[in-house]
């Protein structure tokens, strides 16, 4: 692995954990609040949790959206996690609409409040989940490289992606008959709905595959 792996600071998101899981799988990690070290990191991980509006508030306060943005263009790799890959996205529904940082095409909408028997379930939704390929292109080359075919994800969240192109799905997972992005990709640029960092073995194979891109 050569270069450092910048995590966005901008006050929203469990950035100790996504530290310590990429420390642990041989990073050189920073975290970095500021325009320039996140432009020009050689990787480049948005963490987050709660409501997207929130989340793109705190990083437009901190002139942090178009250094991103910029980061993005240079086609070095990229990891948003929970509401990190939610925001990658053009636009949420969730309390009314927001815009995203646009890097994928795409929204992020409610997770169903039933499952496909009509009947209804948790919401937030919360557990473990096993990821699913979506098509037929399969993992390697991408973050999800070499993982097993039972490997799951833990998850915590109430909206999910809906990225505008099949093509941007890389894994999805079953959610009581509702299929759920789990893995989303564009280039190298992924994000993931669950957290790698809480995700134990699979997780830090995730990472590590992130650090090696």
């Amino acid at each position: 692995m050569t270069g450092r792996v910048v995590v966005v600071d901008y006050g929203f998101g469990n950035l100790l954990s996504v530290t310590r899981a990429l420390a642990h799988v041989g990073a050189e990690v920073v975290q970095s609040s500021q325009a320039a070290s996140i432009e020009n990191a050689d990787r480049l991980v948005l963490p987050g949790v709660g409501a997207f509006g929130v989340g793109m508030a705190e990083l437009a306060a901190r002139h942090l959206v178009e250094p991103i943005k910029r980061f993005a263009e240079k086609a070095r790799p990229f990891l948003g996690i929970c509401l990190g890959m939610q925001m990658m996205l053009d636009r949420s529904e969730e309390f009314g609409r927001s815009s995203g940082l646009g890097l994928v095409p795409g929204r992020v909408v409610p997770v169903p409040p039933c499952g496909a028997d009509g009947a209804a379930h948790k919401i937030p939704y919360i557990g473990w989940n096993r990821l699913q390929a979506a098509g037929a292109k399969g993992w390697d080359g991408t973050i999800l490289a070499g993982l097993p075919d039972d490997a799951c994800g833990y998850f915590l969240h109430s909206f999910m992606a809906a990225p505008k192109s099949s093509r941007h799905r890389l894994a999805d997972c079953d959610y009581d008959g509702r299929t759920v992005a789990a893995t989303i990709a564009s280039g190298s640029l992924y994000g993931c709905q669950f957290h790698p960092e809480k995700s134990g073995p699979v997780g830090l194979r995730i990472l590590a595959n992130f650090v090696g891109l």
